[in-house]
C-alpha cells in the first residue's frame, strides 16, 4: 500500500474513524494491527523480518536495564548492532560486497567466479532499523526507560505513517503519545488534512510529471548531453526528489496528525539554504539528526544528543574530543551508502563531506550575516553545489555520472543542448516557484483583518486548485522514491 492510491485514502478513513472510537487497549491493538497491515500490502512474508528485530530490541532493552555490569551493559549493545546492522547488511550490502570481492580477484589476476542470487530489500528495512536500534541504544545511554508494553514497543516500530519512509523519530517522542490519546481537536483534522492534500499534490502533480523528463535525460548517452543539459537533468532530479520525498513526509505528519500524534518537521525549503551546513538543517532532518546522536557525536567524542529535529548543523556547535575531519568524511560515507550498496552513493556521501569541510573554512563568504548580500551569495553558491551532487546520486554508475560532471568542465559543451525545450523551462519555473514560496511563507503574520481575509480567499483558492489536480492525477504511478532505500 502507498500513500499515492484510493486504497490508502481508505485505510486512513477506516483506521481513524476507529482509532477515535476505541478505548485505550483495544485502540493500541488497532495501531499494531494497522501497521502490520499496511506493511502487509507489500509483502506478508517480511512481516516476521519486522517483527524478529522488534522482539529482539524489546528484550535486550530490558536486560540492558536491568543489568548493572558496564562490561555487560556493552555486550548486550554490541549483541543488538549486530542483529540489526547484520540483517540490514545482508539485505541491503551482501550482493555488493560479493560482486565487488569477486572482481577484486578478477583483478588481482584470479580467474574467480561464483553464483550470485536476488535477494529482495524489505521495504522500509534501513528506517525501521533505525527506529528500533536507537531505542535501544537511547535505552543504554540512560535517556529513555525501556517500555514494558511489547504492544506500545511493537507499535513504535510498526507506526504505518513512518514505517517505510519516514520520518526517523525516537521512543522518546512518539512512545508516549502512542500509550495516552489526546483530545479530538478541529485544528489538528483541519491540519493534518491540508497536510496530506498538500503532500500529495507534491508527490502525484509535481514529482511523477517530473519524472519522465528525468528519466529520460538520464538514459541518454553521455555524448548526446551538453552542459546546460546536465545542470537541467541536476536541478530536475533535485526537484523531482524534493518533492517526492517532503511529498511523503507532509503526508506522513498529517496522518498521525489526524490521530493527535505530532511529528517533527523532515524539511525546511532546503533550497533556499545558504551553506552546506545549513542545506543538512533544512533537508531530511530527522535522518540527519539521526546520523549526528549515533554515529558523528560518538565519533568526535562530543556531548550526545537526543532530539530528531536540528540536522547535522547542531553537530558543528559542540566541542569535540577527537578528530572532527575524520569523524565528518566517515558520518557522511555511511550517509552515503545508507542511501543504497552502489558506489555512486558513497561518492555522494563524500561529496557533501567535502562540501561542509570546504565550509568550516570559507564560511564567512556565506550567510551568516543578517545583511542580505552574504545571504544572497550563500544561496546562490550552495544551491547549484548540492544540485551538482544529485548527479552521483541518480546515475546509475560511476562511470556515467563521472561523464556527466566532465561534460559540466568542458567550456566547449555549453553551446549544446539535447534535451527536450520544456526540460529547461520546467527547471527554470519550478526554481522560481520555490523562491516565491519560501518569501510568502517568510512574511510576518498578517495583522490587519482585511489582509487576513485577502489571504483566507488566496489560500482557499489554492487549495481549491490543489484538491482538483490531486483528483485528477491521484493514482499509483510510481513508488515514493526513498522506498528503494
Amino acid at each position: 500500500m502507498i500513500f499515492n492510491s484510493v486504497t490508502y485514502v481508505v485505510f486512513l478513513i477506516v483506521v481513524i474513524s476507529l482509532y477515535w472510537a476505541l478505548p485505550r487497549r483495544p485502540r493500541r491493538w488497532l495501531l499494531l494491527i494497522s501497521g502490520l497491515t499496511f506493511y502487509g500490502f507489500w509483502r506478508v512474508e517480511y512481516i516476521p523480518v519486522m517483527l524478529f528485530q522488534t522482539v529482539t530490541d524489546y528484550c535486550l532493552a530490558l536486560w540492558i536495564y536491568r543489568t548493572r555490569d558496564s562490561r555487560n551493559r556493552k555486550l548486550l549493545l554490541v549483541v543488538t548492532l549486530i542483529i540489526n546492522l547484520g540483517l540490514l547488511g545482508y539485505f541491503k550490502y551482501s550482493m555488493f560486497a560479493l560482486e565487488n570481492a569477486v572482481s577484486l580477484l578478477n583483478l588481482c589476476g584470479l580467474d574467480f567466479h561464483v553464483k550470485t542470487w536476488s535477494i529482495l530489500l524489505p521495504l522500509g528495512i534501513s528506517f525501521y532499523t533505525f527506529h528500533s536500534l536507537s531505542y535501544t541504544i537511547d535505552v543504554y545511554r540512560g535517556f529513555i526507560k525501556p517500555e514494558r508494553d511489547f504492544i506500545i514497543m511493537a507499535t513504535f516500530v510498526s507506526f504505518f505513517p513512518q514505517l517505510v519512509a519516514g520520518p526517523i523519530l525516537r521512543a522518546r517522542e512518539v512512545i508516549p503519545q502512542l500509550d495516552h490519546r489526546p483530545r479530538l481537536q478541529l485544528t489538528d483534522v483541519i491540519t493534518g488534512i491540508r497536510r496530506i492534500l498538500f503532500g500529495l499534490f507534491l508527490k502525484v502533480v509535481l514529482a511523477d510529471n517530473i519524472a519522465p523528463l528525468v528519466d529520460s535525460g538520464f538514459a541518454q548517452s553521455v555524448n548526446s548531453l551538453g552542459a546546460l543539459d546536465v545542470w537541467t537533468l541536476a536541478f530536475l532530479f533535485g526537484f523531482q526528489i524534493y518533492f517526492d520525498f517532503s511529498g511523503y513526509s507532509h503526508i506522513a505528519i498529517g496522518s498521525a496528525l489526524l490521530m493527535g500524534i505530532r511529528f517533527p518537521e523532515n524539511f525546511s525549503f532546503p533550497y533556499m539554504a545558504t551553506s552546506p551546513r545549513d542545506f543538512w538543517r533544512r533537508w531530511h532532518i530527522s535522518l540527519s539528526s539521526w546520523v549526528r546522536d549515533y554515529v558523528y557525536l560518538p565519533l568526535t567524542g562530543s556531548r550526545l544528543q537526543d532530539s530528531s529535529t536540528g540536522g547535522l548543523a547542531l553537530a558543528a556547535e559542540g566541542t569535540a574530543k577527537r578528530s572532527k575531519t575524520f569523524a565528518l568524511f566517515l558520518t557522511w560515507g555511511i550517509m552515503g551508502l545508507w542511501h543504497g550498496a552502489n558506489w555512486t552513493f558513497l561518492v555522494w556521501g563524500l561529496y557533501h563531506a567535502s562540501l561542509i569541510f570546504l565550509y568550516r573554512f570559507s564560511c564567512h563568504f556565506f550567510g551568516n550575516s543578517r545583511t542580505w548580500w552574504p545571504q544572497f551569495t550563500g544561496w546562490f553558491v550552495t544551491t547549484p553545489l548540492v544540485m551538482l551532487g544529485w548527479i552521483f546520486f541518480r546515475s546509475e554508475t560511476l562511470t556515467k555520472a563521472l561523464g556527466m560532471i566532465t561534460t559540466l568542465c568542458n567550456p566547449f559543451q555549453y553551446g549544446t543542448m539535447g534535451l527536450r525545450e520544456s526540460s529547461y523551462l520546467i527547471a527554470a519555473l519550478l526554481m522560481a516557484a520555490i523562491i516565491i514560496t519560501n518569501f510568502i511563507y517568510s512574511l510576518p503574520q498578517l495583522e490587519h483583518k482585511s489582509a487576513q481575509v485577502a489571504w483566507a480567499v488566496s489560500e482557499t483558492f489554492a487549495f481549491t486548485v490543489i484538491i482538483a489536480l490531486v483528483f485528477v492525477y491521484l493514482r499509483p504511478i510510481s513508488q515514493f522514491i526513498y522506498f528503494q532505500f
